[in-house]
């Protein structure tokens, strides 16, 4: 298998699945990008996984078993962190290689692209997988009427709009690069002058301080929890940030110029202020108590910590990451290149592989952690070594799916 880039590829593709051929000379920094795509649809299947079993799950299966207070502590320690970083990461790095899509295609090519790519994969999972999915398999539809029936108000009501299921992500990612297109257009970039210059402490800082402030005025309106056609608006000021963030990166070129010892300093600041300001947070805010709505938005202090405690997990795990994967996984083996020619595909099928696996897994008698953990690497396991490898052998489907 050759080395890849990114022309002629969507931001969905710079996510989560392979890219084009590229010059030798690319290859050590666009495969640590590669292996960071696939490494974050592990974290993908990882979050479904614990939001079976989670007091705090939002799935279309869940078993909520009786959990204890070191088990509530866990999940809620493991996802808020997940939460805090991987999606936002898809985001910038979606964003990175945006300019160089748009300026290889120009903008009819760079849209029709989009649609190719973001919009068939999710009206394909809106029309086929998710309502199979909730039917027939996670049974979240919950009626006694058939499939026919079903689907038929599943139109008629316009519910289809809020079943994109994880494809709110490629759906988000569309009306992004829209809204590009039509910045580029009003206003087309002018050469610079200036050496690019990597971020330094005062710009990381900018970041978090912008993360914060934003997250924190939406939710005084838009509370966390709340959904808009199945995306979180309460989440959406650190996607648009990353985002813009990593077309900047990819205008600038400031990612490769990033050192090694600044990312790790940057990562270890901020995570580490993250964890020791997180019990603390649970505590004086009430958690423990049952006092969880103030942490959700509106006025409270609550939420404007919580806030910054994500935007501190945020730009922390993102400096930790990038210097992670480029010092230890910089290139790719048969394993990492067969994990990135399947991992959007994976992306798409996981929910019914997922469940199924789940409910396969329901009579046994494991504590909810250690049942997560099984749910996980056996989706894994099922989901890139069987599931996606066939789809992407289906007739059309596997065109939608590469």
């Amino acid at each position: 298998m050759t080395a890849r880039t990114m022309d002629g590829r969507t931001a969905i593709r710079a996510n989560v699945t392979s890219v084009s051929k590229a010059p030798a000379s690319a290859a050590p920094r666009l495969l640590f990008i590669d292996n960071i795509r696939w490494a974050m649809i592990l974290l993908v299947l990882s979050m479904h996984a614990a939001d079976t079993y989670s007091p705090f799950g939002n799935w279309y299966y869940t078993e909520h078993p009786a959990a204890g207070p070191a088990t509530t502590l866990f999940f809620l320690t493991y996802q808020t962190f997940l939460q805090g970083f991987f999606m936002a990461l898809l985001f910038f790095v979606a964003g990175y290689f945006t300019p160089k899509s748009y300026d290889a295609k120009g903008p009819g090519r760079f849209l029709a692209g989009r649609l190719y790519r973001l919009g068939l994969p999710t009206l394909l999972y809106v029309a086929v997988i998710g309502p199979v999915t909730e039917y027939y398999i996670a049974h979240s539809w919950r009626t006694p009427h058939s499939f026919a029936h079903e689907m038929g108000l599943y139109v008629v009501r316009a519910r289809f709009l809020s079943g994109t299921g994880p494809m709110w992500f490629c759906a988000a990612l569309l009306i992004f690069g829209f809204g590009y297109a039509a910045l580029r257009a009003a206003r087309p970039p002018r050469p610079s002058s200036t050496t690019p210059q990597a971020p330094g402490a005062a710009g990381a800082a900018l970041v978090v301080a912008g993360l914060a402030l934003a997250t924190f005025a939406v939710r005084i309106a838009i509370p966390g929890g709340t959904s808009v056609f199945n995306m979180s608006p309460a989440d959406f000021p650190a996607y648009v940030i990353m985002f813009a963030l990593g077309v900047t990166a990819g205008r600038t070129g400031w990612l490769t110029l990033v050192s090694d010892r600044f990312a790790w300093w940057a990562a270890g600041v901020c995570v580490g202020a993250a964890v020791l300001a997180w019990a603390p947070l649970l505590v004086l805010g009430g958690a423990f108590r049952g006092q969880s709505a103030a942490y959700a938005g509106g006025l409270h202090w609550q939420s404007a910590a919580r806030s910054l405690w994500e935007a501190l997990v945020c730009v922390g795990m993102g400096f930790g990451v990038l210097a992670a994967f480029r010092a230890r996984l910089p290139g790719q083996g048969r394993v990492a290149r067969f994990m990135s020619d399947n991992a959007f595909a994976v992306y798409v099928v996981h929910p019914p592989v997922l469940i199924g696996l789940a409910l396969a897994l329901a009579p046994l008698p494991l504590l909810p952690v250690p049942k997560f953990a099984l749910l996980w690497g056996l989706s894994v396991l099922a989901c890139f070594g069987l599931a996606a490898p066939l789809a992407r052998r289906i007739p059309l489907v596997g065109r939608v799916l590469q």
